[in-house]
């Protein structure tokens, strides 16, 4: 019997806070817990206090998690609630992400005051985003525009944006609706043309291996069809090496007992691109990734991978 709150770790920016708040709620609700059963713990991370370069520079995105996963192996927290997409493939021994909750919207949402859609930048206008798969596929589709570095929380970004740091942004469309802030879109990008990352709009938990309490806590509030969804998206990330240094989108649908991938590579200067698409059942989602990866890889070449530096 849990005599003490169940400690659950989180980043301090507004999204994370309510994404902890979102999965606090759901214990809440399928235990019958009060809400001081659980204690939101927050942690500062090395990813949130350097913003002024791209993760690729500082080492990726693992410096979103590392303070949370360090207080998870010790037991100082018995959960940590995540980004799915801030995840690295390979987390480190003795954790994994063992739920999800239901999934918001996948899609990228493109933010501007000069122009309503990116089809319609003006030529030579400069889109600021510090996510290496957002700069490829503009460069991709508009080769024509400048892209810059854009780091920082949600609510930073757009103040930059206001402040003319740059003519427009990319954020993940499910923040802004988790912030209560979905107007703040000009456009909602079509995930055919424009993928999104990995795992996006998903909200991960992470927990030490074999904590049959903890996992007994979590199960009634896993998503069973993000579950399989997102195991297989990071499958193909797990493939290709995915990190803040890869262009690489992906994303999973599950209808039924089927379960429908599409991925896409591409080169940073966009001018590159292999795409993939595959299916099969739902309890193979894993297995799906994998071979998605394997597959786009081997048609790329390993050439492809290269000099990306």
């Amino acid at each position: 019997m849990q005599t003490k709150a169940y400690r659950i770790g989180t980043r301090g920016s507004p999204l994370a806070l309510a994404q902890a708040a979102e999965t606090r709620a759901r214990l809440m609700l399928a235990h019958g817990l009060p809400e001081d059963a659980f204690e939101i713990v927050v942690l500062s991370t090395k990813g949130d206090r350097i913003t002024d370069r791209s993760l690729s520079e500082i080492g990726g995105k693992g410096l979103f998690t590392l303070e949370l996963e360090a207080q998870l192996l010790s037991g100082e927290l018995d959960i940590a609630v995540h980004s799915s997409k801030d995840m690295a493939t390979v987390l480190p021994e003795g954790l994994d992400l063992v739920a999800y909750l239901p999934r918001e919207d996948i899609r990228d949402a493109f933010v501007s005051h000069i122009a309503p859609r990116l089809a319609e930048m003006p030529i030579g206008t400069m889109v600021g985003t510090a996510s290496l798969r957002r700069q490829a596929l503009v460069r991709k589709l508009r080769r024509d525009l400048q892209v810059k570095v854009f780091r920082g929380l949600v609510d930073t970004r757009l103040r930059k944006l206001a402040e003319g740091d740059a003519d427009a942004t990319l954020l993940a469309y499910a923040g802004l609706k988790r912030l209560g802030k979905p107007e703040v879109a000009t456009e909602v990008l079509d995930p055919e043309v424009f993928p999104p990352a990995p795992a996006q709009g998903a909200i991960g938990i992470e927990a030490r291996k074999g904590d049959a309490d903890i996992a007994a806590l979590l199960e009634p509030i896993n998503h069973a069809e993000t579950f399989s969804a997102v195991s297989c998206e990071r499958a193909f990330l797990e493939v290709l090496d995915g990190s803040c240094r890869t262009p690489i989108a992906g994303y999973a649908l599950v209808e039924g007992d089927r379960l429908r991938f599409s991925g896409m590579i591409l080169t940073p200067d966009g001018r590159t691109s292999y795409s993939i698409a595959s299916d099969g059942l739902v309890g193979d989602a894993y297995e799906i990734g994998r071979k998605a990866g394997h597959d786009i890889r081997d048609r790329a070449g390993t050439s492809f991978f290269e000099n990306w530096g």
